[in-house]
Parts: structure tokens; sequence; C-alpha cells
């Protein structure tokens, strides 16, 4: 994003986001996003399990900066989930809690 574009998300970019390690090291992509409908916390995940000590709290500000393709989730809703099946193919989205596989075709 550029100084000169509006931020798109209604949560600001300070808001606290949930990501994992390996995708911070650069080691695996973004290919899951959550945004919660309990607490309206945001998550971006690989697809892959999650452990509690791969967990890091980023701001929402900076996962955008670091893959800027998570501005076309801005209107996700909450209870909304989106995933894809690499880093340059288009985003899916669906409702509710995501399946525990996530393919190309859908959930």
């Amino acid at each position: 994003m550029t100084a000169d574009t509006q931020w798109p998300f209604a949560d600001p970019p300070e808001t606290a986001v949930f990501t994992i390690d390996r995708i911070l090291d650069g080691e695996a992509p973004v290919l899951l996003v959550t945004h919660d409908d309990d607490d309206g916390a945001w998550q971006f995940l690989d697809g892959e399990h999650v452990f509690e000590e791969d967990a890091r709290v980023v701001s929402l500000g900076e996962m955008a900066q670091f893959d800027p393709s998570l501005i076309e989730l801005a209107d996700l809703p909450l209870g909304g989930f989106a995933w894809r099946s690499g880093p340059a193919k288009p985003w899916t989205r669906g409702e509710g809690e995501p399946p525990a596989v996530l393919d190309s075709q859908g959930a």
C-alpha cells in the first residue's frame, strides 16, 4: 500500500492479528484467512496444522504490507474465511468454520 491509498479494512492498521512463524519467516505463504465471528479476530495461516508455540501476534497493517494480496479480503465478514491453493492464486471465500482440508475446487 502506498501513502495515498486509503486503508480498506474496517479494523485499524494497528489491530492485533494472529499468524504463524513459518509465514513470517518466508517458509510458507498465507493460504487461509479467517475473520472470527465470536471476537472479530483475524488469523492469517498456511492451511497446515498449527501448534500454539507457532503462533505470532502482529498488526493487521504489518500483514497487509507483508502480503498485499490480503487487501482483497478487507471486506471478509465476521465468521468468514478465505483460502487459495497458492500465493498467486485467486481467493475463494466461505462462511463458518473452514474445513480441515481445503482444495482449489472449494471446501
